[in-house]
């Protein structure tokens, strides 16, 4: 068994997006290295109803992949294909927009103002950029959730895990998307395909993942006994952590336990072209969605 070392760590970012959502980006819109094959994920976490409730009115998708997750409140969705439909905590949409769809979001608050949800965006490869659309609703009584002798509780929406499989399939990357959450204290070995690339998102409590300058076969970190962490050093709230090559990762929760995304897929290694929410592979294929776009044949017969 390798451990993955941790190759970046960064904290993500806050931005307006929508008509007016406030949210934080991890990464988005720049190289996808590191990320292959996925282009973009948002935490559009928020406890101010004003800063949510404009949403993302009506807007394109073409080649590319969307997952949403939700945690406190509810998204309602709609699109031009006629689908509609709620998301509610614990909930989880895969959407593949393919050859093209319009579409929108619109963000409702709980009693108590709570907003707490996750966007991801997964890439097609080329010879599905123009697939027909596709939606995967996923109600939360539906993910499978596995608790470890040791209190780690993990919950799989897509991959195979701890002998469970997550109920999204047929997805292009062969994604593991996992909640986990382990508590305090408690140091946990999790596996990933070597194959993938893979990062964690923390968004609540704070731990230490293993560190790229660890040697192989030496325990990467200290089991928690009081001050034995150093604190300062702990991925917290919003941290972004990338992964090196291996077929683990190692997290050591601190004094608050942690709870993290942990996301992997297979690279695809194909060209990217963006022009938001369209990716193609040439700026030709991106001319030709926007000359689409402009005389109404953006959305295709559906066989």
């Amino acid at each position: 068994m390798s451990i993955r070392p941790v190759t970046a760590r960064t904290t993500a970012r806050p931005m307006l997006e929508g008509a007016g959502v406030h949210l934080h980006r991890a990464f988005g819109f720049g190289d996808t290295g590191r990320s292959d094959p996925f282009l973009l994920f948002d935490d559009f976490r928020n406890d101010v109803p004003e800063h949510v409730l404009r949403g993302f009115p009506w807007h394109p998708h073409r080649g590319i992949e969307t997952i949403t997750y939700v945690l406190a409140g509810e998204v309602e969705h709609g699109d031009s294909l006629g689908n509609r439909g709620v998301l509610g905590p614990g909930s989880v949409q895969w959407m593949t927009a393919g050859s093209g769809i319009m579409h929108q979001e619109m963000p409702r608050p709980n009693a108590r103002g709570q907003m707490h949800g996750f966007q991801l965006w997964a890439n097609l490869p080329s010879s599905l950029k123009m697939t027909a659309p596709r939606y995967q609703d996923i109600a939360a009584a539906d993910i499978p959730e596995v608790t470890d002798d040791d209190g780690t509780v993990v919950r799989v929406i897509t991959g195979k895990f701890w002998g469970r499989k997550g109920p999204v399939d047929g997805i292009a990357a062969e994604p593991l998307y996992l909640d986990v959450s382990v508590p305090p204290g408690v140091r946990k070995r999790l596996g990933v395909d070597t194959r993938a690339n893979a990062f964690a998102y923390v968004f609540a409590g704070a731990g230490r993942f293993a560190e790229a300058s660890a040697p192989r076969g030496v325990r990467v970190e200290k089991e928690y006994r009081g001050q034995e962490l150093n604190l300062r050093d702990l991925s917290g709230n919003r941290t972004l952590v990338y992964f090196g090559s291996g077929d683990e990762i190692t997290v050591q929760a601190g004094p608050e336990g942690i709870r993290f995304l942990l996301i992997a897929g297979r690279p695809l290694r194909e060209p990217v072209a963006w022009h938001g929410p369209i990716v193609m592979n040439t700026r030709e294929e991106l001319q030709q969605a926007i000359r689409d776009l402009r005389n109404g044949t953006f959305i295709r017969p559906q066989t």
